[in-house]
């Protein structure tokens, strides 16, 4: 498994990360299974794991605790705090007070005296970007957490919250964590460019974009094709249905180069020169062994065209596929004034 080094961090991270987000109830709810998963992919040579105190209400963050015992010194632990955690409207979000609190309960499910890398979930309106860095500093200095990052910031978020860290001379965001497929290519117009513009490390998510490449029979069929994710697979939606149709060209390319689709999709995230590490998320042990048999593959500029004159550069196919809107607009009616 080859290594990147992550942002100006000074670690070294594998190319393929495991993203724990299944293990749990929110997907496989066999914990022992999910142990073996995470050690099979720390065999394979991954020593990034990403996780996140969402994810099944802390289970996943307690199922990767359990499987780092006696093994945590091999992995570079990353977690995210921000999103809800039950309804109350202060465990969530990035005030200083969540924060400390949060990372506390963190570091206990983890079983860890300290994470790696600290990851804001998402941009958090209601509070003011210098308390969160400065929260976040007094946790890097109390050697709480190694270093600090963002997940699913717009472009202008980036760049406010590198400027907030210089002038109030806090820790700054070490990583960006974006959704990237070749189905949603949006970040590369603006969130990639400003991210390499701070020499600051990516994450990917969603590479297989929630089973459209992972190239089963029938990618509308399947766990996620619930709740708010439906319309993501809705054929009666124009963009599902040019999503649908683009998918089949890419079944097709990557039977013509010799490739499983999934290989090809993780490949052609790697292959861009700003990401750092792309997160794949299995559920089931045949899903990581599949993903991991393509860890070597390379795409060529003859098969990295092809896929360009399928789906352009920078763009999205289906503009509906990310059911949370990282940054309130006014069509949020929750923004309305009461």
């Amino acid at each position: 498994m080859k290594r990147r080094i992550l942002g100006g961090t000074g670690m070294s991270v594998s190319e393929y990360a495991l993203g724990a987000m299944m293990f749990g109830a929110m997907g496989n709810t066999d914990h022992d299974e999910s142990i073996r998963m995470i050690h099979t992919a720390l065999d394979a040579g991954v020593n990034l794991i990403d996780t996140a105190d969402v994810y099944s209400g802390g289970e996943s963050e307690d199922i990767v605790g359990k499987a780092l015992k006696g093994r945590r010194d091999e992995v570079v632990l990353a977690t995210k705090f921000g999103l809800p955690m039950g309804e109350d409207p202060d465990r969530r979000g990035g005030s200083a007070r969540w924060i400390r609190r949060a990372v506390e309960d963190s570091l206990r499910r983890l079983g860890t005296d300290h994470i790696d890398l600290y990851q804001m979930h998402r941009p958090d309106p209601a509070t003011d970007i210098d308390e969160t860095l400065a929260a976040l500093s007094d946790l890097i200095r109390a050697g709480k957490v190694r270093a600090v990052g963002g997940s699913f910031f717009a472009p202008e978020e980036i760049v406010e919250a590198q400027w907030t860290a210089e002038r109030r001379g806090h820790h700054r965001f070490r990583t960006e964590q974006s959704p990237y497929s070749i189905l949603t290519r949006g970040v590369e117009n603006r969130v990639l460019p400003t991210a390499q513009r701070y020499g600051m490390g990516v994450l990917t998510f969603g590479p297989l974009n929630s089973g459209w490449l992972s190239g089963r029979t029938d990618p509308t069929a399947g766990h996620r094709n619930a709740g708010l994710g439906t319309k993501m697979f809705d054929l009666s939606k124009p963009g599902v249905q040019a999503k649908a149709d683009a998918v089949r060209k890419l079944t097709a390319l990557a039977a013509e180069a010799g490739l499983p689709l999934a290989h090809l999709a993780v490949a052609f995230v790697r292959a861009h020169p700003a990401v750092t590490s792309v997160l794949i998320g299995p559920r089931r042990p045949e899903q990581l062994a599949d993903l991991l048999a393509g860890a070597d593959v390379e795409l060529g500029d003859a098969i990295l065209d092809r896929i360009d004159a399928i789906v352009p550069p920078g763009g999205d196919v289906n503009p509906d596929d990310f059911y949370i809107d990282p940054t309130p607009a006014i069509t949020d009616k929750r923004l309305r004034r009461r």
